[in-house]
């Protein structure tokens, strides 16, 4: 425990079952008792963001008596996550959840998870997904966690990490070893296999898991692969809500305006949305209770939500991460990032996402932007920099390739393409060193570094770009947009594109 968290403690009540009653009146806390849950779901990777959204749905629903045997347990193959699991722990499981609007703030204590397995413990981890009681296996593992290999877009049977699960089966360390190995007692055993539902930023991300758990079965036994594929489900499904990483800040805030003292508290928007497709092998919790919208297809919201607001924060993050700015609502108060950002999504990106049932994607536009804002819900820029390599590829250039397919301009597309190599060069304008913020980052660096002299290094990288280095739509205004980031800076060339002369030629 740090120094701070003790002093945390020592200003609040600490969070645990016995102390529910004597939280403060404003803060709602679960209706339900620990001892009527029992476990549907292992959930994999029990960050903020689940407990902000999927988390907060079940709470729901268990605050009005329903599905008490869906409770979750959480489970981890990174070691490292021993810590929070620590914290977790010492609070029986409880946890507080803090949604912010600008002007409103609602806390409450949630108690669904009942159990948090070991960090890597393999063994832990397969009992519980072999037990008939668990229906859906969840996942939070970040869109770099699928095993996708980056140029053809499938199930990288290569990774060195899958390899060694399969010839470890018996004590596999990946989630989808885990998965897959579990499945096979199942199926051994004569029992039901259950749902895999991916809760991560991916498009058609149920198809990328099937593709990670029927990939992995594959290199097992082949016939497991097929009774995998005829017997489990992947939904698809767009989640979103932001729910920024919690600090010191957040369990200082907690204690100072709830007087609770909670290890791991989480703080997130007001906006809450999941969608997801009513694909379920052995029953699920009965969301639509609570909000979920159940659909026949999710395709059309995952690309609007995907190109629309993950691509936004792309388009913030770099030019505020080259200029020193840390967090996401100082980003938003810069007139040239804001600016930016209007201009592109109007002129090239809401042009091209195919109409949603019942969204007018003007207003979807616009309240983005109001949670951007949101002064409450600040999200680091660092974080919203992180893991390019595997984001850029699914939220910019997807619109990319549609606008040139068509002919269309990508200038602002270019430019926030062009500001992510400035980025990868590792040095903010002001020369302070950017620490490594990608799994590729060493890789990136080199390409940035040699794309200064020479942009076609950068956009050779064909796991990310593929073909688009030979399309002159898009890599015309991609260099000229690089070397004026070179020559006269971030500011400079943002005010340039906004006024309409950064890709006019001189005479």
């Amino acid at each position: 425990m740090t120094t701070d968290e003790t002093t945390v403690r020592a200003r609040g009540v600490s969070l645990s079952l016995e102390t529910l009653d004597d939280l403060p009146e404003a803060v709602a806390r679960p209706c339900y008792g620990r001892d009527s849950l029992s476990a549907g779901i292992v959930h994999f990777g029990v960050g903020n963001f689940h407990r902000a959204h999927q988390g907060i749905y079940l709470d729901a629903l268990m605050n009005e008596g329903r599905d008490l045997d869906w409770a979750v347990i959480g489970a981890s193959v990174m070691p490292g996550d021993a810590q929070a699991r620590d914290q977790l722990m010492s609070q029986d499981w409880l946890g507080t959840v803090t949604a912010q609007s600008a002007t409103t703030s609602d806390s409450r204590v949630t108690g669904v998870m009942i159990d948090y397995l070991p960090p890597a413990d393999s063994a832990a981890i397969l009992a519980a997904l072999e037990n008939p009681a668990i229906r859906i296996v969840s996942l939070t593992v970040t869109e770099g966690g699928y095993f996708v290999d980056a140029e053809s877009g499938l199930f990288d049977a290569q990774h060195p990490a899958i390899k060694a699960d399969a010839t470890n089966f018996d004590s596999p360390s990946t989630v989808f070893g885990l998965i897959t190995r579990a499945l096979r007692t199942r199926r051994n055993r004569g029992q039901q296999a259950f749902t895999v539902m991916s809760c991560d930023n991916l498009p058609h991300n149920g198809m990328v898991t099937r593709r990670a758990v029927v990939g992995m079965a594959s290199l097992v036994e082949p016939a497991l692969a097929l009774w995998i594929d005829a017997h489990s489900s992947f939904p698809n499904g767009m989640v979103d809500r932001i729910a920024p990483a919690t600090g010191d800040r957040e369990r200082r805030l907690v204690a100072d305006k709830l007087g609770i003292a909670d290890a791991a508290p989480v703080f997130c928007e007001d906006y809450l949305q999941w969608v997801l497709e009513d694909k379920f092998v052995d029953g699920r919790p009965r969301w639509e209770a609570v909000g979920v919208q159940f659909v026949e297809d999710v395709t059309p919201f995952e690309t609007m939500k995907i190109r629309i607001l993950n691509g936004g924060h792309a388009l913030i993050a770099y030019p505020a991460g080259l200029l020193d700015i840390e967090g996401s609502g100082d980003a938003m108060a810069h007139p040239l990032i804001s600016g930016f950002l209007d201009r592109v999504e109007r002129e090239e990106i809401l042009p091209i996402v195919p109409p949603v049932p019942d969204t007018d994607l003007e207003a979807y536009y616009a309240a983005i932007v109001s949670r951007f804002r949101n002064p409450h819900v600040v999200d680091t820029v660092r974080r919203l920099c992180l893991d390019g390599s595997n984001r850029q590829p699914k939220f910019i250039v997807p619109s990319i390739i549609d606008r040139t397919t068509e002919g269309d301009s990508v200038e602002g597309l270019a430019l926030a393409s062009a500001l992510w190599c400035r980025y990868c060069f590792g040095e903010t304008e002001s020369g302070a060193v950017i620490e490594a913020n990608d799994p590729s980052w060493g890789h990136l660096v080199e390409r940035a570094r040699a794309a200064r002299s020479d942009p076609g290094a950068w956009l050779g990288m064909r796991e990310i770009y593929g073909d688009l280095a030979h399309v002159r739509l898009f890599s015309q205004p991609f260099t000229r947009a690089l070397k004026a980031l070179w020559a006269d800076g971030t500011e400079s060339t943002l005010r340039r594109y906004l006024e309409g002369t950064l890709y006019v030629m001189p005479e």
